[in-house]
């Protein structure tokens, strides 16, 4: 009874270590486990917030209809006693996953939500991998001791996620003999990113090139031998930033020191820092990886989310090449609104004649398809009120009140632009609003209600119990 107690708190930590991890590190996330801890284990669940519900004919098919997955010898045969073997991992929409198994436990699969938002699954993959190997840890040494120290490391791991990500990639592009060193990189991406020059954030882009490829780079100047900037001198560094601003070239580090300023492409398994001001991109060989933004690395790609206005779009009479269009006018108008910092309202209005909306009406529409007019209207996105545009892509009006009787799912927190909205809507059921807060919030709404609004999470209890047997959880 005791080591059943003493595992399902390993569970219990490890989980809500790297739950609280990625929620930090993407926007809210869940985690779920589904492990055996013996090849003929029964198969238990761990998930305390509904993450794989609506899952439950994948797992009913791979877990308990085939055993293909306890088909091996022991693991205790054939894996180190501090090693995992990945496994297959499924292939479940929404989701990552990581799969693997170890001497202490037969078969762990680990899953979190794939946000719409995110740069690169390659880092929250090496996060459930680190999550795998930790509860395999704490399954084998049962030392109570660890099982606080196995929740706090995952809690902080975006930058060793990061790191293991990005050596795990240019190891398979390059080989393990590699001389640039990832961790003093990553550091000085985040105190270069913090450091501000005349009371300006670093602009432009900063290269990380290995040592052993440096003759392939074409640089524009090259700082001699003795004389190179120390990365670690993030001051000296952000000023030398200065020399490539708002330009297509680039400083080049060796990951030690600043070499010169190159242009063109760069050799193979490289990383760049793009910095934009208050954040920044961390990229290998062009693809992003994730963001940095407030001293720490981030999944989120910075583009607004209208996943859900893309799907409403499907829904109209509109064609195939209208509804890409509108919806690609509305995206460019969101970016624009986000970047420049100052909130929006757009109605799109899909009926005819569209709905009188009092505002600053324009004699004639603007085509908003047509070159050179889109600026147009992502410069009237400032003035207070709201872009009026129809299903045909034009701009009818700007500046435009929203008003309406008051409705029960108003907010007070979210201010009178989204609490307008949903006034407005309420009274004209096939109109779509989209808000846009200062702080870059996109809230979509239609009826009186906000199609974007998240359900709260089941809040997690302080301690857990035995994770039920699989055929249980699905019977439930």
């Amino acid at each position: 009874m005791l080591n059943e107690a003493y595992r399902n708190l390993c569970i219990y930590h490890v989980h809500d270590g790297l739950r609280d991890g990625l929620s930090h590190y993407s926007q809210l996330s869940r985690a779920a486990l589904v492990y055996a801890e013996g090849p003929q284990s029964t198969v238990r669940v761990h998930d305390p917030q509904n993450l794989l519900r609506g899952h439950e004919p994948i797992l009913e098919k791979v877990f308990l209809a085939d055993d293909a997955w306890r088909r091996c010898k022991h693991p205790g045969e054939r894996i180190a006693p501090f090693e995992l073997e990945p496994c297959e991992a499924l292939s479940m929409a929404g989701l990552i996953t990581h799969s693997s198994r170890s001497r202490a436990i037969h078969h762990q699969s680990w899953f979190t939500e794939h946000h719409p938002d995110l740069c690169s699954t390659g880092p929250t993959e090496r996060w459930l991998e680190h999550a795998a190997w930790m509860l395999s840890q704490a399954f084998a040494s049962e030392n109570v001791l660890q099982l606080d120290i196995a929740g706090s490391v995952l809690q902080g791991w975006a930058t060793h996620a990061v790191r293991n990500h990005i050596v795990d990639s240019r190891a398979q592009r390059m080989g393990m003999d590699t001389q640039l060193r990832i961790y003093p990189t990553l550091d000085a991406i985040l105190g270069i990113s913090k450091t501000l020059e005349e009371g300006a954030w670093p602009r432009g882009r900063l290269c990380f090139v290995e040592p052993s490829l440096m003759d392939r780079v074409h640089f524009l100047a090259r700082f001699t031998e003795m004389e190179r900037p120390l990365l670690q001198h993030h001051k000296h560094v952000r000023k030398l930033m200065q020399s490539v601003e708002d330009t297509p070239h680039a400083l080049v580090s060796d990951g030690r020191h600043i070499v010169g300023i190159g242009s063109g492409m760069m050799p193979g398994s490289h990383l760049t820092a793009c910095f934009h001001g208050n954040h920044g991109f961390l990229q290998l060989d062009g693809e992003t990886v994730c963001s940095v933004l407030d001293g720490g690395f981030h999944s989120t790609n910075r583009k607004p989310n209208l996943v859900q206005l893309e799907e409403m779009l499907i829904e109209t009479n509109l064609g195939d090449e209208e509804r890409h269009s509108l919806f690609g006018i509305v995206t460019d108008i969101v970016r624009s609104t986000q970047e420049r910092k100052h909130g929006c309202t757009i109605v799109l209005d899909f009926k005819t004649p569209i709905v009188p909306i009092a505002g600053q009406h324009l004699e004639t529409p603007i085509d908003l398809e047509l070159e050179g007019l889109l600026p147009v209207a992502q410069s009237l996105a400032k003035v207070d009120g709201a872009l009026h545009i129809g299903a045909d892509r034009r701009l009818y009006g700007f500046g435009c009140l929203l008003d309406g009787q008051r409705v029960v799912g108003e907010d007070r927190s979210r201010g009178a632009r989204y609490n307008s909205a949903l006034r407005f809507t309420t009274g004209h059921d096939d109109l779509v609003v989209i808000v846009v807060s200062s702080d870059r919030p996109v809230s979509i709404i239609q009826g009186g209600v906000e199609v974007t609004a998240a359900c709260p999470l089941l809040p997690l209890r302080g301690s857990c119990g035995t994770p039920p047997r699989l055929e249980d959880w699905i019977s439930e």
